[in-house]
């Protein structure tokens, strides 16, 4: 009669003796999936992707400030109604040309209009438009 000698799953465990071969191959699999999976779903970036993107953070929020003040010059001046009423007949793509043109995307102590304040102006100005 014969005596089943199996070992247990936790003995083959401690027997085990893997080679340096196979425990650098792992080594390369567990850093190739930590990667994967940090990046794919962990949300993790390169520093030019986070540079790049606290750019557009920083531009957005300047933006979000100024257009409300060309919107408020627009207000203010004399003939606005007019003027809004002209703009609203406009297409949609002259109308930040037009707002550039009324100098209300020109910020007090600048000489120039941001084209991108005046785009975000016009929203404000019409916003069905």
């Amino acid at each position: 009669m014969a005596i089943d000698h199996r070992l247990s799953v936790g003995e083959r465990w401690s027997a085990a003796r893997p080679t340096k071969t196979l425990m650098f191959w792992s080594w390369v699999a567990v850093v190739l999936l930590t990667l994967v999976v940090g990046f794919h779903w962990g949300g993790w970036v390169t520093g030019a992707t986070a540079r790049s993107m606290a750019e557009t953070a920083s531009q957005d929020a300047i933006l979000g400030r100024l257009a409300p003040i060309c919107a408020l010059q627009a207000r203010h001046d004399p003939s606005s109604a007019a003027k809004l009423k002209e703009m609203a007949g406009m297409d949609s793509w002259s109308r930040a040309d037009y707002v550039i043109k009324q100098g209300w995307a020109t910020m007090p102590g600048e000489h120039e209009a941001d084209r991108r304040v005046a785009e975000q102006c016009v929203t404000l100005l019409a916003p069905g438009a």
